[in-house]
């Protein structure tokens, strides 16, 4: 649901990368057959939404939310803070947004045996409909939402959550930027990253 965020947050190796975009798709417990760097990506997937469940920048943006949205509230900050950043992306990376999509559209096509059977079907359709650049724009946001909202078995308020993003929205940037600035801050204190992901963020 974020996986910008994941992606620009993760070490910049193609395992971790690819963890990154498989931590959503895999569930359970870890197993030793991933090779080292997805491993760590997926692990490091799953520190990054523990960190988010405390951290003040992103509990603050679920408050700013519509109570009745309840626990849909998560979601929507995810797909805010993606939109947020693909709309900042050059304050962030030197890289430009369709460069850095465009290395990760290929890691889907030369890794698809790699990828989980529900991501090796979603991965044509990101790649098609240029999913990381196109989360930039708000008509983009509202198909995320809608989709979203179809696929969770309670009645929800998803789909009508860009009217909520839009209300909020510089305030939510505000929150966005403190959220990287933890995360980030965070991710450089973990430890058990394999070495050769290690020499990829130097």
């Amino acid at each position: 649901m974020n996986h910008l965020v994941h992606l620009f947050l993760s070490d910049p190796t193609e395992g971790c990368r690819l963890g990154a975009l498989m931590g959503d798709y895999v569930k359970g417990r870890l197993d030793e057959s991933y090779p080292a760097e997805i491993h760590w990506g997926l692990q490091l997937h799953r520190k990054i939404d523990r960190f988010a469940e405390t951290n003040s920048h992103f509990q603050r943006s679920k408050r700013r939310f519509d109570p009745a949205l309840r626990h849909c509230r998560g979601i929507l900050v995810d797909v805010a803070y993606d939109h947020l950043l693909a709309l900042h992306w050059t304050d962030f990376s030197a890289t430009l947004l369709e460069e850095f999509a465009a290395d990760i559209y290929r890691l889907l096509e030369k890794q698809h045996n790699l990828l989980p059977p529900a991501l090796q079907d979603a991965a044509p359709r990101m790649v098609a409909a240029d999913w990381l650049v196109a989360c930039r724009c708000k008509e983009t946001v509202e198909r995320v939402l809608r989709r979203l909202s179809g696929r969770l078995s309670r009645a929800n308020g998803l789909g009508g959550g860009l009217t909520e993003i839009e209300r909020h929205l510089p305030q939510l940037e505000s929150d966005f930027r403190g959220f990287i600035a933890d995360a980030q801050s965070y991710i450089e204190q973990l430890s058990g990253r394999p070495d050769t992901a290690a020499r990829g963020r130097g």
